[in-house]
């Protein structure tokens, strides 16, 4: 079987966050598939990309702190088109009182197999303290 793609992952958040989420990735273009209370308190969004993938936040079923270094997910990483939509990021995640991590943004350039290509990134925590990238990897 060689046709599979990535088709969601689910995101356990707490749904007083639910907001940011809706408004990062209304930044960044994706659709809203499903937006509704599925409880009293309990919240789910779903939201897709142009490709058909979708991520899905969700109320987790169990309190416990996320440790993106341990087993498990490290990052969710958000392809854009150009560098300028990076540092566009950085400008919402600024208006959101959401600090930059890693010394981002910044050039990565053990990333990249040439001299004429860029990894330029930004890698933040969400207010759930999932860890996620918003890069752009093409010519410089």
């Amino acid at each position: 079987m060689n046709n599979s793609t990535l088709g969601h992952l689910q995101v356990n958040i707490r749904s007083v966050n639910i907001e940011f989420y809706r408004e990062f990735f209304s930044f960044l273009g994706w659709k809203t598939l499903f937006d509704t209370e599925i409880e009293p308190g309990k919240k789910m969004l779903g939201i897709g990309d142009k490709n058909g993938t979708s991520l899905w936040f969700v109320d987790p079923l169990k309190e416990v702190k996320n440790d993106y270094d341990g087993i498990g997910m490290n990052h969710l990483g958000i392809s854009v088109p150009d560098k300028a939509s990076v540092d566009g990021t950085v400008d919402f995640l600024k208006a959101h009182n959401i600090q930059a991590l890693f010394e981002t943004p910044r050039h990565r350039p053990e990333f990249c197999g040439d001299d004429k290509s860029t990894y330029y990134q930004v890698m933040f925590e969400s207010p759930d303290k999932i860890l996620f990238e918003v890069v752009y990897t093409g010519p410089k």
